[in-house]
């Protein structure tokens, strides 16, 4: 079991091979590239590419469910990795993270003190972890991003309310994103309440535009970045929403694998994530299945 044997923190862990996608699906752009492509394009997607990207998003957020039902003290990460990738291959999309700048993984796993990018391996989970579920769908051209944060078996109140307020962050955060306002409106409204609770925001991972392309050049902050980051949130606009809130520190370390990243202090974290679309009304979130994970 890859786990600090003193004090319990996660270690790197074996990786099995890369998983099998049917020649029929179709890939990113990116597959077997060192990076994709330079993104151009604009921020404003049209009501066409939105279906194509609420579509993927469903998958990613049913796949997610499917993922979650398998949790439970001594699964290994790498199995859920199984599981996420076989529900996505099967509902003929591509999971964009395999792939992407040599991720060699369908879904990332980030447990504990793991912020995110975490690698499934042979990591087995135990009753109290908590693990974040991060998937990613690509079809018909378009990606939808989401995860979840699962807790494993039972754990103590401290932990439990890091998850829930972490899922209420997420959504407060969402809700701020109205036409006419910054970008940094949502940070500000995420740290705004983690901040009741002494949370740390992590704040170099953020947010980011979506679309044909995994991740173009809009920049969502979670935490208070005002007045950097002014972009104006307009009509058409789609983005993920994502916040990591620690026990700690928002400072990081990252793993020698180049993509694992731990709090610097090992304190526990928590995230959340959707792809939303701004509409007249409001934010519209495209990764929802019905019945399924909010």
């Amino acid at each position: 079991m890859p786990r600090d044997l003193v004090h319990g923190h996660l270690i790197p862990g074996e990786i099995s091979p890369t998983r099998f996608v049917p020649d029929l699906i179709p890939r990113p752009e990116y597959v077997g590239k060192p990076a994709p492509q330079p993104y151009t394009g604009g921020d404003i997607r049209t009501a066409d590419e939105i279906s194509k990207i609420r579509e993927a998003g469903k998958i990613a957020a049913a796949a997610i469910q499917a993922v979650g039902r398998q949790i439970k003290p001594g699964v290994t990460t790498d199995f859920l990795d199984k599981i996420g990738h076989e529900f996505v291959i099967s509902h003929g999309a591509y999971p964009s993270t395999l792939g992407y700048r040599g991720y060699p993984k369908s879904l990332c796993s980030s447990v504990n003190e793991v912020i995110c990018h975490g690698i499934p391996d042979n990591t087995v989970l135990a009753e109290g972890d908590i693990i974040n579920i991060d998937i990613t769908a690509f079809k018909d051209g378009f990606h939808g991003d989401t995860n979840h944060t699962f807790i494993v078996g039972e754990t103590s109140e401290e932990i439990s309310q890091l998850v829930s307020r972490t899922h209420e962050a997420m959504m407060r955060g969402i809700r701020a994103a109205m036409p006419g306002r910054q970008v940094n409106i949502i940070g500000r409204s995420i740290e705004a309440y983690a901040k009741r609770f002494n949370y740390g925001v992590v704040r170099d991972f953020t947010g980011h535009g979506i679309g044909q392309a995994f991740h173009s050049g809009l920049i969502i902050p979670h935490y208070d970045s005002a007045p950097h980051y002014a972009d104006e949130i307009k009509v058409g606009m789609v983005f993920t929403v994502e916040p990591m809130l620690t026990l700690g520190t928002h400072e990081w370390d990252m793993w020698p694998d180049g993509w694992t990243v731990t709090t610097k202090d090992k304190s526990l974290t928590a995230q959340f994530e959707h792809t939303i679309a701004v509409t007249e009304n409001g934010p519209e979130i495209l990764t929802l299945f019905e019945g399924g994970l909010a």
